[in-house]
């Protein structure tokens, strides 16, 4: 994460299914475009999360996947999915 900057954007993303509305987490060392996030001070590193989240989950995981092409994955408060 260092050699991109060392910061962290963590961002919801919906979509729509045939079961409802379905929420989940992104994580991307740049921005997701067209989205305003605030710095999270508390945090130990450079975290950024959208400006309109109400409450900052007690426990953030971020893992890198992936062996050729690296991926973010992100789970606060143990889940993937925001409900």
């Amino acid at each position: 994460m260092r050699g991109r900057g060392g910061r962290l954007y963590v961002w919801t993303k919906s979509s729509r299914c045939c079961s409802g509305r379905l929420t989940w987490l992104e994580a991307s060392t740049e921005p997701g475009e067209g989205r305003a996030f605030r710095r999270v001070d508390e945090a130990s590193i450079e975290l950024y999360v959208p400006a309109d989240l109400s409450r900052l989950p007690e426990e953030l995981v971020v893992e890198a996947r992936g062996r050729r092409r690296r991926r973010l994955e992100a789970y606060w408060d143990g889940c993937a999915w925001v409900i």
